[in-house]
Order: structure tokens, then C-alpha cells, then sequence
């Protein structure tokens, strides 16, 4: 069984978990379970267990609940970043793997959109590919100018007149 960052964090599952703990909510597991609707329980212990082993989540509380403790559920700071070594080390297979498990989220997650009430106008669902042919310099500037709108986007707190939305960007030279 594989350690490495990416294996723990590159998981369908995990990833769900990381982004309902990414803002940094502290949530138990009965909360994320209550969000991971699909996910067995049996299975989502494991998962949380495999997080905390390997110090992507942390335990920051154990609140008393009829006779038990019941976990309280964290992700720190950068917690769920691959470092620049693990990802520059990374084999072609490892990587194809890491980008499937990535697919593999995204799949599920338009499955359980496309599985309730949608309204694809409306809820503005878009995906598209786009070619643009850039310098490097012109990537990078591309690249940050989409971190940084992404980002002040997280920022936003939630409310009535906000939805949760999901954005996924993948971004590679074409051969």
C-alpha cells in the first residue's frame, strides 16, 4: 500500500472529503456523513481513519455523544497539497492514476447533480475545451489570473442567495 501524499488525497472519496472540510469546517463523522449521502458509513470510517493516519486530516476534538466519543474532524492549513518533489517524482503511471482518480470525482459528482432536480441553463453548467496558444510567460500569467479569481471566490461566505458551485480546471500543453 502506497504512502504518498497523492494516493491518500487522489482518492474519489477523500477528494469529497477534503472539500467538505476545505473552508475550514470541523466536522464529525455522523456531518459527513449527512453530506456523503452515497458513501457507506463502514466505508467513510475507513477513509476518515486512512486521512488521520497520514496527518491529512487531524482529530481536534472528541465530543461526548450517548456513551462515546464522537471525533471531531479537521483539515489543516496545506494539508491537502502534494509537495513539489512528491509531484515532480511521480511516475507517468502514477500520474495518469492521480488524473483518473481526479476524473473519477468529477464523474460522480455530475452523476449525482444530473440525479436530482437540474436545470442546466439555470444553474449555469458549463464544459468546454478551449485552445489558445501562450508563451510561458503568458501560461503563468493565465494560470495565476484563474488562482486568484478562484480563490477571492472561496472566499465568499454562504447564504441564501449563494449556491455551492464547482470548478475544475485542467490545464496541459496539447501534444
Amino acid at each position: 500500500m502506497s504512502s504518498k501524499k497523492a494516493d491518500i488525497i487522489l482518492h474519489p472519496i477523500r477528494m469529497r472529503i477534503i472539500k467538505a472540510l476545505i473552508r475550514g469546517e470541523r466536522m464529525t463523522a455522523q456531518q459527513l456523513q449527512e453530506i456523503l449521502k452515497d458513501v457507506p458509513q463502514a466505508t467513510l470510517y475507513r477513509h476518515l481513519k486512512k486521512m488521520t493516519d497520514s496527518h491529512v486530516l487531524v482529530i481536534v476534538d472528541e465530543i461526548p455523544n450517548r456513551g462515546t466519543l464522537e471525533k471531531l474532524y479537521m483539515l489543516p492549513t496545506n494539508a491537502a497539497e502534494v509537495s513539489k518533489e512528491e509531484f515532480t517524482q511521480a511516475t507517468a503511471d502514477e500520474h495518469f492514476s492521480y488524473f483518473m482518480n481526479y476524473i473519477a470525482t468529477l464523474i460522480g459528482g455530475y452523476e449525482r447533480y444530473l440525479n436530482q432536480d437540474y436545470d442546466l441553463i439555470k444553474d449555469g453548467v458549463s464544459y468546454r475545451q478551449y485552445d489558445a496558444y501562450l508563451s510561458e510567460e503568458e501560461n503563468l500569467e493565465l494560470l495565476f489570473a484563474i488562482r486568484d479569481l478562484i480563490n477571492k471566490a472561496m472566499q465568499n461566505e454562504p447564504d441564501p442567495s449563494r449556491r455551492k458551485r464547482l470548478i475544475s480546471v485542467i490545464h496541459f500543453p496539447e501534444v
